[in-house]
């Protein structure tokens, strides 16, 4: 036994560090440049493709490989993640290219039955397919404290295998093994988001012309859509319930006698209501239907068609 430090040390071989999985990364606008540099800012072997291939160069520069096509850069690699325009962008891009035995992460902004479409065609095609929508703006990639997240449905096997790799740039949500799902959920949220952004634009065109400052409204506007933002899930149970009156706390039959002042404002202040009317007549529907007493949550039986 000795006491010499050095002797002592542990002379055991540390493990080798397993290497990180390489990928392709078809498109490089806003987005693709900016899950580029996530991957590649963790060390990722990355393998980027663009139409223009100038596009290419911020990449390229952070030691990414750029293939000449885009059959070439899907021979690269196993995973395949796309990020580009469009579904028929899709298409053209991955027309002559061999996706056999490939996993296919398409995260191109499109609609449930596109999805679906399009996970059958890259099943026919040999590859394991995952759809992806992108809750996120570019500025938002590789930050966590920003929130940014992915919706994911496809093949669950292929989320399991890549999830750390996929959660690189942003966060990761898997919604099911129906390849439209994250789309449905994508659109759900953004057309949920542009009937606020409808709401704020309405609130802000009643003042202008005024002595308000639209920066004077601005923080309580931002503090009472907060606040409503409690009914969103008072709206899914009641939903899920299939009763419209519980915990109501302003009937439909009195929001609906209140439109008037709404209108009139806006006809006193000169500004259009046609953001507003559209669901001001789907409550009057309700009522006229019997609903007085429920919460405005029929409306939405309502636009089922």
């Amino acid at each position: 036994m000795t006491d010499n430090p050095v002797e002592n040390a542990s002379t055991t071989t540390p493990a080798p560090l397993t290497p990180l999985t390489p990928l392709t990364l078809l498109g490089l606008g806003a987005m693709g440049t900016a899950l580029a540099g996530a991957w590649l800012a963790a060390g990722h072997p990355l393998t980027v493709w663009n139409r223009t291939a100038a596009r290419a160069g911020t990449p390229a520069a952070r030691g990414a490989t750029v293939a000449g096509s885009a059959a070439e850069a899907v021979a690269a690699n196993r995973l395949v993640v796309v990020c580009l325009l469009d579904d028929d962008s899709v298409e053209e891009a991955l027309a002559d290219t061999d996706l056999a035995g490939k996993d296919l992460v398409n995260l191109v902004t499109g609609t449930p039955g596109q999805a679906r479409a399009r996970a059958a065609w890259a099943e026919r095609r040999g590859a394991r397919y995952l759809d992806g929508g992108i809750m996120a703006v570019p500025p938002m990639i590789g930050v966590p404290a920003a929130g940014p997240y992915v919706f994911y449905s496809g093949s669950s096997e292929l989320f399991e295998e890549h999830r750390t790799v996929l959660a690189v740039p942003a966060g990761t949500r898997y919604v099911g093994g129906d390849a439209g799902h994250a789309a449905l959920h994508d659109v759900a949220l953004l057309s949920a988001m542009y009937g606020m952004f409808a709401g704020v634009a309405h609130a802000f065109a009643l003042v202008r012309g005024e002595a308000v400052a639209p920066g004077e409204l601005a923080p309580m506007l931002a503090g009472w859509l907060t606040a409503m933002s409690g009914s969103v899930a008072t709206t899914a149970s009641q939903l899920e319930a299939g009763d419209y009156t519980g915990g109501v706390v302003s009937s439909l039959a009195m929001q609906v006698a209140g439109k008037g002042t709404l209108l009139r404002t806006a006809a006193e202040q000169g500004v259009s209501a046609e953001l507003l009317e559209p669901y001001f007549r789907l409550m009057e529907r309700r009522l006229a239907a019997g609903g007085g007493e429920e919460d405005l949550t029929g409306v939405v039986d309502l636009l089922r068609r």
